[in-house]
């Protein structure tokens, strides 16, 4: 299959520690990009620098694995200026990390060919606008449903590109 000309050829996926959200994020995207048949680069960070270098937090882990994701490997970064530069979308999984982007972005204002920001939601008609809740000081129940609005907001945004 190739990939619609409104297909991003790169996605970042961003939440506040990088190690809840976005790595979940980042790993249902990779699969379900994979099994629509589209090439999309997929990576993730947050807009936080506490866990930097460190792997995602175990209970996501735990609850990824429940559902086919592996995201034990994956190392929490912090989002930088070039990520503006080499992403084609950033998916934010709240407003108030939409917001910390978008004044990064507003600060390189003067450059061409920025990343375009969105909510994570924005194209699901299930959680449409809705942020996806940090989990980190919640209970298990609080990690399912991340991973099912994850999973229905990343092929909603699918669908969308395969509908363009």
């Amino acid at each position: 299959m190739l990939m619609k000309t409104c297909t991003p050829s790169s996605i970042l996926l961003v939440c506040l520690g990088n190690i809840c959200r976005s790595p979940t994020a980042e790993e249902v995207f990779r699969q379900q990009a994979a099994i629509a048949g589209l090439s999309i680069k997929v990576d993730s960070a947050g807009t936080g620098d506490w866990h930097i270098g460190h792997a995602p937090d175990e209970r996501a882990q735990r609850h990824a694995k429940s559902h086919g994701y592996k995201i034990n490997k994956l190392v929490a970064r912090q989002v930088s200026t070039d990520d503006f530069r080499n992403f084609d979308l950033i998916l934010a999984m709240d407003a108030q990390n939409l917001a910390d982007l978008q004044a990064i972005k507003d600060s390189l204002a003067d450059e061409d060919h920025l990343a375009k920001l969105a909510l994570f939601s924005e194209e699901d008609p299930t959680y449409s606008g809705d942020d996806v809740p940090d989990p980190y000081k919640g209970d298990s129940d609080d990690f399912e449903e991340v991973i099912e609005r994850i999973e229905s907001s990343a092929q909603a945004w699918i669908e969308s590109w395969k509908a363009c």
